[in-house]
C-alpha cells in the first residue's frame, strides 16, 4: 500500500501511458481481455480520456465515448491494484462530472459488474426503464481471429 498522495488528473492523451493502459485492459480486466493494441489506440483516439498520475506515474484511467452534446458512455475505469483504496477513481470521476460540458449531457451511461458503490454516490442509478435498453454484445470478439 502506498502512502496517501496527491492525484494529478490530466485529459491530455499524449501524456497517457499507453503501454500500462493496454497491459491492464488486455491482461487484467474482465471487460477488454485480449483487446488488440491497434483497437485500443483507435478507441482512445476517438474518446475523451482521463488519466490519474502520482508524480510521473500513471496509476488510473477512464474514458468517455461521447458526441460532446447529448450522450456519453463511461468506459474502462480502473486504478492499478497497488494504488487502490485512495479514492482515485472517485476523484477522477468527480473531476470530470463537475465540468460544465458533461453536466449539459442528457445521458451518461456505464456498465459495471461490481463497482456500484463507486458510481451511485456520483448520481448514477439503475435505468428507469431497463426494458428499453438493447444491445449487441460480443464478449469474445477480441479472442476471435481476424481473417
Amino acid at each position: 500500500m502506498h502512502e496517501a498522495q496527491q492525484l494529478r488528473i490530466s485529459d491530455q492523451l499524449a501524456e497517457m501511458d499507453f503501454a500500462m493502459i493496454h497491459d491492464f485492459l488486455a491482461r487484467h480486466s474482465a471487460w477488454a481481455r485480449d483487446i488488440p493494441a491497434a483497437t485500443l489506440r483507435q478507441a482512445l483516439a476517438h474518446s475523451y480520456c482521463v488519466g490519474g498520475f502520482v508524480g510521473a506515474q500513471q496509476v488510473s484511467f477512464m474514458r468517455l465515448v461521447t458526441d460532446y452534446a447529448t450522450f456519453a458512455y463511461l468506459s474502462d475505469v480502473f486504478v492499478l491494484p497497488a494504488w487502490r483504496g485512495h479514492g482515485f477513481a472517485r476523484q477522477m470521476l468527480q473531476s470530470v462530472l463537475q465540468q460544465e460540458c458533461w453536466q449539459r449531457l442528457r445521458r451518461i451511461m456505464l456498465v459495471t459488474s461490481d463497482a456500484h458503490g463507486v458510481y451511485q454516490p456520483l448520481g448514477f442509478t439503475q435505468p428507469a426503464h431497463p426494458e428499453r435498453i438493447m444491445e449487441i454484445h460480443r464478449p469474445l470478439v477480441y479472442q476471435q481471429s481476424v481473417e
